[in-house]
C-alpha cells in the first residue's frame, strides 16, 4: 500500500509542479513529512545532496524520500511517480504546441504560469532558510537578536552569491569550494 501511496504522491508532484525541480520543493517537503521522520534540517541536506548528484532535483529527492519510506521498492515507486506525468505531458504538448503556437489562450496560460513558478521557487527558499540560515521562522520578532542568525551558513550563502554573480564561477565549483569551507570551518570548531 505504501508503494502506491508513494507513487501517487509523487505523480501528483510531477503533475502539478511547474518550473522544474526547485519549484517542486514545497510539495516535496510536504510529502516528506507524510512519508518519513525527516525534519527541516534533513530536508535541507536532501536538497543539497540532490543538487550535487547527477540528475534532476525532483527525481533525486523522490528517490531519497522513497528509499527512506520503503527501501528500494519505495525509491523506485516515488521516482517513477514523479517522472511519469512529465513524460505523458511532453508527449501531448509536443503534438499540440505546433498546432496552437500562435494562440492567445496558450500565451495567456504561460503568462499566468510564470509568476507562479517564481512563487514556488521563493517558497522553497523560505523552507530552506528556516533550517539553514536562521533559527526560527523567516519573519519573526526575534530577527533583531543576533543569535537568531546562523552566521557561518549566512556567510557561505553570501559568498556563494558573490562568486556566482560577480566572479562568474561555475555553480559546481562554488558548491565544492563552499562544501570544503564548511568542512574546514566546522572541523576546526
Amino acid at each position: 500500500m505504501i508503494l502506491l501511496r508513494l507513487f501517487l504522491a509523487f505523480f501528483k508532484i510531477g503533475l502539478f509542479s511547474f518550473g522544474g525541480g526547485n519549484a517542486m520543493l514545497p510539495l516535496i517537503y510536504q510529502s516528506m513529512q507524510e512519508f518519513s521522520q525527516l525534519d527541516g534540517s534533513d530536508f535541507s541536506d536532501m536538497v543539497a545532496l540532490s543538487q550535487v548528484t547527477p540528475g534532476p532535483v525532483a527525481v533525486n529527492a523522490a528517490t531519497y524520500i522513497g528509499l527512506e519510506a520503503a527501501g528500494l521498492p519505495g525509491a523506485i515507486a516515488a521516482t517513477i511517480g514523479v517522472c511519469t506525468p512529465c513524460f505523458l505531458i511532453m508527449l501531448i504538448v509536443i503534438r499540440l504546441l505546433d498546432k496552437y503556437r500562435d494562440s492567445t489562450v496558450v500565451e495567456g496560460a504561460f503568462v499566468g504560469i510564470r509568476p507562479v513558478t517564481i512563487g514556488l521557487l521563493l517558497a522553497a527558499v523560505i523552507f530552506m532558510m528556516n533550517s539553514v540560515l536562521v533559527k526560527g521562522p523567516v519573519v519573526s520578532a526575534e530577527m533583531m537578536d543576533p543569535g537568531y542568525y546562523n552566521l557561518i551558513p549566512m556567510g557561505i550563502f553570501a559568498a556563494s552569491i558573490l562568486l556566482i554573480s560577480l566572479v562568474k564561477m561555475k555553480p559546481l565549483h562554488v558548491m565544492l569550494l563552499m562544501g570544503a569551507a564548511g568542512a574546514v570551518i566546522y572541523g576546526v570548531m
